[in-house]
């Protein structure tokens, strides 16, 4: 049984979102996403200023007149969207939890699809893959979608982003539109790995280097976004004295002292890495991603991310 408090949040998410959808992207992703291309539709008489090279040769043999193919566009789309929904996205210092600022973020992108007629699918993941909704239309189908984005709870609290995106490619033949919403930290054993010997770092790099593979194939099969999940507190650690942290995913707790200058720089400086490291990850296998955080609106973000797609394809 779902909680009530569950359905009151789907609700308010109901109505934020579709205010947004009717208010900020309006027009902006049907002009984003406009489709797989182009199908056939009939074949007509060739008329004064029809493009030549459409010229149905068979069909004017056949008739002794000059015939065209017409073509229209395939409109429809599958917008499928992949949510970490590991440990590490119940994280927030701010307003709210990643895992909640997914959530909108999904219902923004579903409600946007289901407004231009196209398909929504879902697949959730930690380590392992979590949930998978097969792609479908309808206000009912996406209410559905973020209700088990709130409301799921994973077996799973790692996270193998590799794992998600080898199952979009199993479970979607077609091209589609797959937004991949995660924080994109790697796992503890991962970071364990760096701090190891060269072993350790060896097998940090080969996984690093299977994600990045993984992340290219799936991007030539489908249009790939990434949208990454953050927080103030993980770009800047604060001078709060003694601090207890406990890591998400592991549950593995460690006391540090924030009032040390020299580890703050080097906070600072590990963050800067990471998000650098991250960078060049997508840029090098030609994927688009838009950075959203729990302490700034989303909607800026994306709605620049719509209008630089937009330049581009002009």
């Amino acid at each position: 049984m779902i909680p009530k408090e569950i359905f009151k949040k789907v609700r308010r998410i109901e109505i934020t979102t579709s205010r947004l959808v009717s208010d900020v992207f309006a027009g902006q992703y049907h002009s984003v996403f406009k489709g797989q291309g182009i199908e056939f539709d009939e074949v007509r008489e060739y008329q004064p200023g029809d493009d030549v090279r459409t010229i149905d040769w068979n069909v004017t043999a056949r008739t002794g007149k000059p015939h065209i193919k017409k073509f229209v566009e395939e409109r429809e789309l599958t917008v499928m969207i992949l949510v970490d929904v590991s440990f590490s996205c119940r994280f927030a210092s701010v307003n709210m939890l990643k895992s909640q600022l997914a959530a909108e973020v999904a219902a923004i992108l579903a409600f946007s699809a289901i407004r231009n007629n196209d398909k929504v699918g879902m697949i959730m993941f930690t380590d392992g893959i979590e949930k998978f909704i097969p792609p479908r239309k309808g206000l009912r189908h996406v209410l559905h979608v973020i209700r088990e984005v709130l409301y799921f709870q994973p077996k799973g609290r790692t996270t193998d982003i590799t794992k998600a995106l080898e199952y979009l490619n199993k479970v979607t033949t077609r091209r589609s539109i797959a937004f991949l919403i995660s924080d994109f930290f790697p796992s503890r054993a991962n970071k364990d790995a760096a701090n190891g010997g060269q072993k350790d770092q060896h097998e940090l790099n080969d996984k690093e280097d299977v994600l990045k593979k993984s992340l290219a194939i799936a991007n030539k099969r489908h249009d790939v976004i990434a949208i990454t999940l953050n927080d103030p507190r993980e770009r800047q650690l604060s001078d709060c004295g003694i601090l207890a942290l406990e890591d998400a995913e592991t549950g593995r707790a460690v006391l540090i002292d924030s009032s040390d200058a020299a580890l703050r720089r080097q906070f600072d400086q590990d963050n800067k890495e990471r998000l650098k490291k991250r960078e060049r990850l997508f840029r090098s296998v030609g994927t688009d991603y838009i950075d959203i955080s729990t302490d700034i609106p989303y909607t800026d973000a994306i709605v620049k991310f719509f209008l630089k797609r937009r330049r581009r394809k002009k």
